[in-house]
C-alpha cells in the first residue's frame, strides 16, 4: 500500500518536469523565429546571411576615382630613397683586391650597382643624340642621316690631353680680359690728362646720380675716397629702420 501510494505521488511530479523543460524548449530554443517554430535540423550546415545589392547602383566613390596621384614631392623622396650610390674612387690596390674578389664571386651590392650605371652610360652614348626637339629632332625629319654623325671614342690619354688645351684655351682668354680690361683703364686715365684743367677736375669727380643702387665696391674706376664710408653708413640706417619696424 505505501508503494502504491508513493508511485502516485510521484506521477504528476514527472508530468510537471516534462512541462518544465517544454517551456524551456519553447523559450530558449535555437531558431530563426521568435517563438521557436524554425528549428534547427540535426546535420544540416549552417547558411551565412548574404547582403544583397541592387545592379544599377552606383560604385563606390574610392573605385571610380582610383589610386591617388602621386605628388611632386613623394616622386623626389622616392628618387632620393632608391638613387644609386656614386662611383667610388679605388687605388691600384683595391683594384686588384676587387678584380680578386669577383673572380671568387664575391661582389658588392655597390660595385654592381656601378657596374649597371656604367652599362646604361655606354648604352646611352651608343645612340644617336637628339638633335632639336624630341619628336621633331634632325633625325626623325630625316635632315641627318644618323649614320653619318661622326663618332669619337676617347682613350684616357686623349681625355687628359684635351682638358689640358681647354684649360690653356680659358687662360688666354682670361689673360686677353684682363689685357683690356688694363688697357681701357690706361686710356681712360690718358683721356682725363688731355683734358683742360677745368674739365679734368668736372670728370675726377665721381657722377652719384642716382646713387648706386647695389653696394659693391667699382671694379674698372679708380678708388673713391670715403665711398665704402658712406655704404656702411647707409647699410647701418637701413639696418635701424628694419628693427624699428
Amino acid at each position: 500500500m505505501m508503494r502504491s501510494s508513493l508511485i502516485k505521488n510521484l506521477k504528476p511530479l514527472n508530468s510537471s518536469l516534462d512541462s518544465l523543460s517544454y517551456q524551456f524548449l519553447q523559450r530558449c530554443s535555437v531558431s530563426g523565429t521568435a517563438k521557436g517554430k524554425g528549428k534547427i535540423k540535426a546535420g544540416q550546415p549552417l547558411k551565412r546571411s548574404k547582403v544583397t545589392t541592387k545592379k544599377g547602383s552606383a560604385p563606390d566613390s574610392a573605385q571610380k576615382e582610383g589610386p591617388r596621384k602621386r605628388s611632386e614631392f613623394d616622386e623626389m623622396v622616392e628618387q632620393c630613397l632608391t638613387a644609386t650610390p656614386p662611383l667610388r674612387f679605388l687605388k691600384p690596390k683595391e683594384k686588384a683586391r676587387e678584380a680578386e674578389r669577383e673572380k671568387m664571386g664575391l661582389i658588392s651590392k655597390a660595385n654592381e650597382q656601378a657596374k649597371q650605371k656604367l652599362k646604361k652610360k655606354k648604352d646611352e652614348f651608343a645612340s644617336p643624340w637628339i638633335m632639336g626637339t624630341p619628336g621633331m629632332d634632325l633625325i626623325s625629319l630625316g635632315l641627318v642621316d644618323a649614320d653619318k654623325i661622326p663618332k669619337y671614342e676617347l682613350t684616357v690619354e686623349d681625355g687628359r690631353r684635351l682638358a689640358k688645351e681647354y684649360s690653356r684655351v680659358l687662360m688666354r682668354k682670361h689673360r686677353a680680359r684682363q689685357a683690356a680690361e688694363s688697357t681701357l683703364l690706361r686710356l681712360k686715365k690718358e683721356a682725363i690728362e688731355a683734358l683742360p684743367d677745368d674739365l679734368k677736375a668736372a670728370a675726377l669727380v665721381p657722377d652719384f646720380t642716382p646713387f648706386p643702387v647695389n653696394r659693391f665696391m667699382a671694379t674698372l674706376t679708380p678708388p673713391i675716397e670715403g665711398y665704402i664710408e658712406k655704404i656702411n653708413e647707409a647699410a647701418r640706417k637701413s639696418a635701424a629702420k628694419e628693427k624699428l619696424r
